[in-house]
């Protein structure tokens, strides 16, 4: 029982009223894992108006422990919502909004952005037609080759698409993070604020993949150069510290102009290199594939 003039109750009803009406129009909080103290603040469309999301219940604690006597009870778990509350903090949404657009990307000209996005899709949509263009294309090129030329084929094949898609997914999880702490922190060492242009991005985020899974080629490479006679595993062995010289110079020029991403495509590459050896040494066949069927 509390104590309340008539017309204490009647704002008390009108409370309970109106907040009730809110958490029946509220959509209902379905994941369990997010029933903890949240808050959601977003810049409204008049720029002026910062919108916070906030537990219906935790609001009705609050206005409980301000005030007991107006607000005399807490929500069950049964009637908790979410709700939207308006703020008008101009000041505060201008910081806001300037410090997120801060961390956006940006473009030079108004057509950049357009291109950006048709050349993310057409790479897109490379990617995913890539198998069946290159089935068509051995449809072409197999009616030439003799039946021991496709079982070269059949074997390495499988092989180099292995170590493209590793050296892709190397790059993606490994040398991607690598780089991008040091070029940004070596922005913040400097004391500059980097403005992330966005077609740049886009194509150093495909062209570095890119390159690591051409790159990591470089044991079958050195395979079908043994098998052609050009090469042997002891040529290999003799030339190695030429060899690391060459990968060197290819990994600084495939990489961007860091020294980060170079020693990071450098040190996957001299490992290749010596399974590359083994691969010459340990392979069974030591036919020329392009020796004529008898």
């Amino acid at each position: 029982e509390f104590s309340q003039t008539p017309t204490e109750q009647a704002e008390q009803l009108t409370f309970w009223e109106t907040m009730k009406a809110v958490f029946r129009g509220a959509p209902r909080q379905t994941d369990p894992s997010t029933q903890r103290d949240f808050e959601k603040v977003q810049t409204s469309s008049n720029g002026r108006t910062i919108i916070i999301g906030i537990r219906a219940q935790d609001l009705v604690r609050l206005l409980h422990e301000l005030d007991p006597v107006r607000y005399p009870a807490e929500l069950t778990e049964g009637e908790d919502r979410k709700l939207s509350l308006p703020i008008s903090a101009p000041e505060f949404a201008e910081f806001r909004q300037t410090t997120e657009n801060q961390r956006r990307p940006v473009t030079l000209n108004v057509q950049e952005a357009f291109m950006t996005y048709l050349k993310v899709s057409g790479v897109a949509g490379l990617v995913l037609a890539s198998p069946w263009i290159f089935y068509q294309l051995w449809l072409f090129v197999a009616a030439g080759l003799y039946r021991h030329e496709r079982q070269f084929v059949y074997k390495y094949l499988p092989i180099s698409i292995g170590l493209f898609l590793g050296g892709a997914v190397f790059c993606f999880f490994v040398v991607f993070p690598f780089i991008l702490r040091f070029l940004l922190g070596f922005n913040k060492f400097l004391g500059l604020l980097p403005q992330i242009r966005i077609s740049e991005w886009i194509n150093f985020a495909i062209m570095l993949p890119l390159m690591f899974g051409i790159s990591f080629q470089l044991p079958l490479i050195m395979l079908f150069l043994e098998r052609i006679s050009i090469f042997d595993a002891n040529d290999y062995r003799e030339k190695r510290r030429l060899a690391m010289l060459v990968i060197s110079v290819l990994s600084m020029l495939l990489t961007p102009s860091d020294p980060g991403s170079m020693i990071a495509m450098m040190l996957p590459l001299l490992a290749l290199y010596e399974l590359g050896i083994w691969m010459c040494t340990h392979s069974p066949s030591r036919t020329n594939p392009f020796a004529e069927e008898t």
